[in-house]
């Protein structure tokens, strides 16, 4: 099955796999559902999670009901248990919306929840994320995650991400980190074959390898950033149960 998956996923793309994987998935959860591992999201218990991965598929990785992944219960918890996510609505904007977001996040949020993603054929908003549609102090929080990495200039859309926060506005935005990790991101335009961009930043459609300089990369752009070990705080007990990831630094974006 893990095979499968990390086939599927190098050859699909992600706007066609959002269109058919839940339905699919959620008849393998049946056969998995258990006790041991606990997606908070939709609190559901299974005996093991799904494998999940381009290149390396990660064990008990993939929640198959709610689709979420390691870093995706972790986030989870963190806006539940340290910021005011779930305290009321909110003016919400999420880039690139993960599928195990969607339905939580617009039941919290309602009309003020709004999707955008350049391809998605889930989200409410097509949008480059190089230029936002939205006027400056829109939204009091915003979610970007695992999208700098594909973008031409990440700055200036990170940048925007600020513009369109309002002051005392948040964001959270992720990316990925492969180890060795580099003190300065690399990037060169001239590496446009995917075999060589998978070579050089660790997967095929990625245009930078981000390095110890990224918490820097996002003050740039005008945030001031808390880089939050959470994960750290949480027992043993908690991050083998929902399967977390085990070095996970949240990037918790404030706008002044």
């Amino acid at each position: 099955m893990k095979y499968l998956i990390s086939l599927v996923l190098r050859k699909v793309p992600r706007k066609y796999l959002q269109l058919v994987n839940g339905p699919l998935l959620k008849l393998a959860g049946l056969w998995l559902r258990g006790n041991k591992f606990t997606c908070p999201i939709i609190d559901k218990s299974y005996r093991k999670f799904l494998s999940y991965g381009r290149i390396n598929p990660r064990p008990n990785a993939l929640c198959p009901d709610s689709l979420s992944l390691e870093r995706h219960r972790l986030l989870w918890l963190y806006l539940k248990n340290k910021t005011n996510f779930f305290e009321k609505p909110l003016q919400f904007l999420h880039i690139a919306p993960e599928q195990c977001f969607m339905k939580p996040f617009e039941k919290q949020h309602g009309e003020g929840y709004i999707t955008a993603d350049l391809e998605s054929p889930l989200a409410k908003v097509k949008m480059d994320v190089h230029k936002i549609p939205f006027d400056e102090n829109t939204f009091d929080t915003a979610m970007c995650n695992h999208v700098m990495e594909h973008v031409d200039n990440d700055i200036l859309a990170m940048s925007e991400i600020h513009r369109i926060l309002k002051p005392g506005g948040w964001a959270i935005i992720q990316v990925p980190f492969f180890s060795p990790l580099p003190d300065i991101t690399f990037e060169d335009r001239t590496i446009t074959n995917p075999k060589e961009r998978e070579k050089a930043y660790g997967q095929d459609d990625h245009v930078r390898l981000y390095g110890k300089d990224y918490p820097e990369r996002l003050r740039s752009a005008g945030f001031e950033v808390v880089e939050d070990d959470y994960i750290n705080t949480l027992s043993i007990e908690e991050v083998e149960r929902y399967a977390l990831p085990k070095n996970e630094v949240i990037y918790f974006c404030h706008k002044k």
